[in-house]
């Protein structure tokens, strides 16, 4: 007995001990390829399978299996969980949650439709999407758009607890997918085109009880930061880190949205994620005394938290004094990665801007920032030499800044536009060849800023913006990339007539897989980019595939349903070119190549 307590203890302190701090539930379905269990595939994001009944050498036989109808016609993000015999899903709002018996020809076993005021859809930014269920201890947690988050028996439908975050009527929404993190449900609130000062919560997972929740801007305790122990690139923040760099009470109405993916580590017990905008767009209005640039931290920014207490231990700051929209939500992906000969325990970040991040997720310091979009000119570069007074930080091409243009000025041929080189859609990773598969938007923007006044619960973004595909692109607006995360480099490159709003999915049988605008469902060879497999679903498709084994058969699902923000002109009905912000005449030809849809497709080999 004594022996087995200290091979435990030691096993613990090597950092083996690691299935205890995740939850237990939701980590051993997810180590079973049959089920898809988490939004992101498993904590680490990678969105990885190891099923490999479908592969290379015969993935161009795929046939639909079956189909299903969720009956809204709105932009169709995230995707299903299979747990066993059950697949759950959600629609986007009014949000109805459903659970199918794949057993018995997908029988719909229980239906759940949220009460919420309407007004919810109202103020949701980009298209009234919702980005998944989650699944743990017998319990679908849903986020709905009126920033309710409610515990659903998975076998009933009954409702188990119900909180509710905040109120559309100030601005705030939600959208993101909840992630489940030992006993407790984390998720964040979206608002940043409202003046909400946004924040992400822990709840208790049985009974809904607030554990913590931590601000993305404001004083220290109301961010859950240690001055002294919370460090950015290395070095304590220092007290007020976050009120120093704003102008006045500015932060309280500061944005920083969480609608994105989250990942976590067990062996750290961190939490990673990223906060979004800063309010309002116009960077005129947010300059620091004698209109100078001024940060406003920790809006554009990765957060690696601990999970019991939500203490942040590390921030990097992506974009400071953001002049874009570059929102920093986008996914942490943790991977193993040997750079410069060395191991480091890393999480990538494809962000909005245009550049790609490897950080070491132990301590926040930054190993890797290139661009994976060649067509980005806002900054030259990210300094990465830790040697200069300029590390971490952007360098700015002050052509491109509408900060040095002003106000009620036309700064021009900003590359990337506000929808970013990568928007919501997640990229996925493969251990077969230790690459990243990146879905890409190229989109550069004229971009004009003005003054806007802030009152409660209306738009509060103060710039207009036109959008056109990027130079030397022959008019093709996306593009799909596999990326070396730990050389900076992309390995290659395969060019898309839309944006692609699609996420990716990784497999062990050599493939990956993701979707255009236009409706297709695309499997392309890992190792080179080449197109082995391709059908046109009945909506452009801006959800993300996943993958299932049933009775012994491998399926692969991917929901159609154009919108999102590229889709928001036909999700809509928008015809202005300016509506949308700009994305109505960055997809004006999207019309040509497809239509509304809300279908669930799923395919299998003969």
């Amino acid at each position: 007995m004594t022996k087995c307590l200290g091979l435990v203890a030691v096993l613990a302190a090597l950092g083996f001990a690691t299935q205890a701090s995740a939850n237990q539930d939701v980590q051993t379905l997810a180590s079973d390829p049959a089920n898809w269990a988490i939004q992101s595939g498993d904590y680490s994001g990678h969105r990885y399978s190891k099923l490999d009944q479908i592969n290379a050498s015969n993935v161009g036989d795929l046939r639909v299996a079956w189909t299903f109808s969720t009956g809204v016609l709105r932009g169709h993000e995230g995707g299903p969980l299979v747990i066993g015999d059950v697949m759950y899903l959600v629609t986007p709002f009014p949000n109805v949650v459903m659970a199918l018996d794949l057993a018995h020809e997908q029988k719909i076993l229980w239906k759940y439709q949220p009460k919420q005021d309407p007004f919810a859809a109202a103020v949701m930014c980009c298209d009234t999407v919702d980005r998944g269920v989650q699944y743990a201890e017998g319990k679908i947690l849903v986020h709905t758009a009126d920033t309710s988050l409610i515990a659903l028996d998975a076998k009933t439908g009954m409702e188990i607890w119900k909180v509710k975050e905040d109120d559309p009527k100030n601005g705030a929404s939600g959208t993101g997918a909840p992630l489940v993190v030992k006993d407790k449900v984390i998720v964040g609130v979206s608002g940043g085109e409202f003046g909400v000062r946004c924040y992400i919560t822990a709840y208790d997972l049985n009974s809904g009880h607030r554990v913590w929740r931590a601000y993305s801007m404001g004083p220290d305790a109301d961010m859950l930061i240690d001055p002294d122990k919370t460090t950015s690139l290395g070095k304590p923040v220092g007290k007020d880190s976050s009120l120093k760099t704003w102008n006045g009470d500015q932060w309280k109405i500061g944005g920083g949205p969480v609608w994105g993916y989250m990942a976590f580590d067990p062996a750290l017990n961190l939490v990673y994620y990223g906060s979004g905008n800063p309010s309002t767009w116009n960077p005129v209005q947010r300059a620091g005394p004698g209109g100078k640039r001024i940060d406003q931290k920790w809006s554009q920014t990765i957060f690696a938290r601990d999970a019991d207490t939500g203490i942040a231990k590390w921030v990097y700051q992506m974009t400071p004094f953001d002049e874009w929209d570059y929102d920093g939500v986008n996914e942490p992906i943790l991977t193993d990665l040997d750079i410069d000969g060395v191991k480091r325990k890393a999480l990538t970040h494809f962000d909005r801007n245009g550049f790609g991040y490897t950080l070491d997720r132990v301590t926040g310091e930054l190993l890797v920032a290139e661009k994976f979009e060649p067509d980005v000119n806002w900054a030259t570069k990210v300094v990465t030499d830790k040697s200069d007074p300029q590390y971490g930080r952007p360098l700015i091409n002050k052509k491109f800044s509408p900060f040095e243009t002003g106000t009620d000025d036309v700064t021009k041929g900003i590359c990337p536009s506000s929808m970013g080189a990568k928007n919501q859609q997640p990229a996925a990773y493969s251990p077969l060849t230790s690459l990243f598969y990146v879905p890409v938007t190229r989109l550069c923007m004229d971009m004009e800023a003005f003054k806007v006044s802030y009152q409660v619960g209306q738009p509060y973004v103060g710039a207009t913006l036109t959008m056109f595909p990027a130079p030397g692109e022959n008019g093709n607006t996306g593009a799909f990339i596999a990326w070396d995360g730990a050389k900076g480099k992309t390995v290659w490159s395969k060019p898309e007539r839309f944006a692609v709003w699609s996420g990716a999915l990784t497999t062990a049988g050599g493939i990956v897989f993701y979707g255009t605008l236009e409706g297709y469902l695309k499997a392309v060879d890992q190792k080179t980019g080449k197109e082995l497999f391709k059908f046109k679903t009945p909506s452009g498709i801006v959800g993300n595939p996943m993958t299932y084994m049933h009775d012994g058969k491998q399926y692969v699902a991917v929901l159609s349903g154009v919108g999102g923000w590229a889709g928001i002109g036909l999700a809509a009905g928008l015809t202005d070119p300016e509506d949308g912000s700009g994305a109505v005449g960055g997809f004006a030809s999207l019309s040509s190549y497809t239509g509304l849809g809300g279908t669930l497709t799923v395919f299998a080999l003969p």
